[in-house]
């Protein structure tokens, strides 16, 4: 069967220099192969998040260390920020975890704003937030900077980020943005397989974790920061996956992380400048777009080009490219283009050329 390549918001396209690395000889996960690996890869995800915490690897997708981070660290109430599919889940998930839980609910589209959040927290109620930096189901970033900030006048608040869709594309400075919790998986920007999670937690986060008696065990906070002390996972790691991620972050550093962001960004307005070639408009706010996504409005907004969706897909499916016909309630009046992971403007450039021909026979 001939390849599809992937331009869904994830999993993304793996390269064949990534696939051999999961093809690595196995080792044992308690042995020195397994400590030597994860110690030196540990510095380049210190590098990687600006952090001098210990950066964690945990065997789940991002939503089980998502869940982790709420039964880790709420005892009082957890304000969740939603604008759209995903961060409206979390929600749902703290519910499910017994936790008291409030949503900020903003339009779809419309990114999170400080001074929503400062409003919320000002109440007294709240002792966590949740955030999604960049909201893949709309195509929305959300101002991660300003929220952090209130971190400052509001100290024992527990910030958790979602950065699942960002984190390698755009620069994130935990120790600098203050945050408790910064989690992502690995299917997306960092272009691997899915089936991996990197985490980093504050000293403040841990200190919290330890007063908190039914947190669990596969997801506990104080036995992720414990084992990789000792360059250890608290329960068996995927080491395919290690191996995988041990290659990436050789490719970060040796092409540059400012070079990854520019050509991120670079990749990013080609497809914003392709949706509008051909009359379309984008769905998120203005300013407040996705640098590894493009959700192309299709009707859901006023203004702009409305296409046959389905009829997209399947023609740029025969030519060999995969593309995602929108989320949830705006599925089909929106449609997703990635350019997320190792994709260059050659290969976006290859993207739009089978794309345009797609257009042509709508």
């Amino acid at each position: 069967m001939a390849h599809v390549k992937l331009h869904i918001p994830g999993p993304v396209e793996v390269s064949p220099k990534t696939f051999a690395a999961l093809a690595s000889p196995m080792i044992g996960h308690r042995g020195q192969g397994f400590k030597d690996l994860y110690a030196g890869i540990q510095p380049r995800l210190q590098a990687l998040l600006s952090s001098r915490q210990l950066v964690y690897l945990s065997t789940s997708s991002a939503w089980g260390v998502m869940e982790g981070a709420i039964r880790n660290l709420v005892t009082k109430k957890v304000l969740n920020c939603m604008c759209g599919a995903f961060s409206d889940k979390w929600l749902d998930v703290s519910k499910r975890c017994g936790k008291a839980a409030e949503a900020l609910q903003v339009p779809w589209g419309s990114p999170i704003r400080a001074e929503q959040v400062d409003a919320k927290l000002a109440t007294g109620q709240f002792d966590a937030l949740t955030l999604i930096h960049n909201e893949t189901s709309t195509g929305t970033m959300s101002p991660l900077a300003e929220i952090a900030a209130l971190k400052r006048k509001y100290p024992d608040v527990m910030f958790i980020v979602d950065a699942v869709s960002s984190m390698t594309a755009v620069p994130l400075n935990f120790d600098e943005l203050g945050i408790d919790v910064l989690l992502a998986g690995t299917q997306k920007a960092f272009a691997l397989p899915p089936g991996l999670a990197v985490f980093v937690c504050s000293p403040a986060a841990l200190a919290k974790a330890a007063t908190v008696a039914d947190r669990g065990y596969y997801f506990d906070f104080v036995e992720f920061e414990k084992n990789a002390k000792e360059n250890m996972t608290p329960s068996t790691p995927s080491i395919p996956h290690v191996y995988a991620l041990a290659s990436k972050l050789e490719e970060f550093f040796a092409e540059g992380l400012e070079q990854r962001y520019a050509r991120q960004r670079q990749t990013n307005q080609q497809t914003r400048d392709w949706a509008a070639r051909h009359g379309f408009t984008l769905y998120p706010e203005a300013g407040f777009e996705s640098i590894t996504l493009t959700c192309v409005n299709n009707g859901a907004r006023p203004g702009g080009r409305t296409i046959d969706v389905a009829k997209l897909q399947k023609l740029a499916k025969e030519r060999g490219f995969l593309i995602d016909g929108g989320y949830g309630k705006i599925k089909g009046t929106t449609f997703r283009i990635s350019n997320m992971g190792d994709e260059t403007p050659e290969t976006m450039s290859t993207l739009f050329a089978a794309l345009d021909d797609s257009m042509q026979k709508l």
